[in-house]
C-alpha cells in the first residue's frame, strides 16, 4: 500500500475517533471543539493524498475507491452529527433556531443527495469509458462545506466558554453552510450538464 492510499485509510480510520469525541460532550471538557479539529485534520488529508498520488504518479485503483469513499463517509457522518446539535448548538439562536434547524436540515439533505447521484454519475461514465475531469467548482463546494463543518462543530465548542462569541460563529457557520449548498446545486448541474453524453445511450 502507497503512501496516498496509507493517508486515504487513515482519514477513515479518524471517522470513529471524531465521533467518539463529539458524544463525549458534557463528559470531556470541549469536546466538541477537540471533534471539530479531528475532523479538520481529516479533511485537511482529502487534500494532501491526492495531490501525493498524482504528482509522484502513484495513482492506483485502490486509491480510486479509498479516496473518495473516505471523504463521503467523512462528511456524511459530520452532517448527520450536527443534526443531533438541536439542543444545544441550535439554541444559542433562540427564537430563530426552529426554522435554521430545519432549514440547515434541508441542505444536509440536498448535499447528501447531489453526491450520490454525481456518484451514480460517474458509475456510468465508467462503464462506458467515459473520462471526466474533475471541476474547479466542485472543489471549492467541497472546500467550503468542510470549513462550514468545523466552523459549526467547534461553535458547538465555544458554548461551554462565551455564549455570545459561540452565536457569531454560529451564524459564520451558517452562512458558509448556505454558500456550501449553493455551490453544491451550481456545481452538480454544472457537472451533468457539461458530461451530459454520458447520459446518451449508444
Amino acid at each position: 500500500m502507497n503512501l496516498p492510499n496509507k493517508i486515504s485509510l487513515t482519514r477513515i480510520l479518524m471517522i470513529p475517533v471524531f465521533v467518539a469525541a463529539f458524544f463525549l460532550d458534557g463528559i470531556l471538557p470541549f469536546a466538541f471543539g477537540i471533534s471539530a479539529i479531528i475532523f479538520a485534520i481529516a479533511a485537511c488529508t482529502d487534500f494532501i493524498d491526492g495531490k501525493i498520488a498524482r504528482s509522484r504518479g502513484l495513482v492506483t485503483n485502490l486509491g480510486k475507491f479509498l479516496d473518495p469513499i473516505a471523504d463521503k463517509v467523512l462528511v456524511s457522518t459530520a452532517m448527520l452529527l450536527l443534526l443531533t446539535m438541536k439542543d444545544s448548538l441550535f439554541t444559542v439562536l433562540g427564537d430563530a433556531c426552529e426554522g435554521i434547524y430545519i432549514a440547515t436540515a434541508i441542505c444536509t439533505c440536498v448535499i447528501m443527495a447531489r453526491e450520490l447521484i454525481i456518484s451514480a454519475f460517474r458509475q456510468i461514465a465508467a462503464a462506458n469509458n467515459v473520462i471526466m475531469a474533475a471541476e474547479k467548482l466542485g472543489k471549492y463546494k467541497a472546500a467550503c462545506q468542510d470549513v462550514a463543518i468545523f466552523v459549526l462543530i467547534f461553535a458547538g465548542g465555544l458554548l461551554e466558554f462565551n455564549e455570545t462569541l459561540a452565536l457569531y460563529v454560529t451564524w459564520v457557520g451558517l452562512a458558509l453552510f448556505a454558500l456550501a449548498t449553493i455551490l453544491t446545486i451550481v456545481s452538480g448541474i454544472s457537472y451533468v450538464v457539461k458530461n451530459k453524453q454520458v447520459l446518451k445511450d449508444n
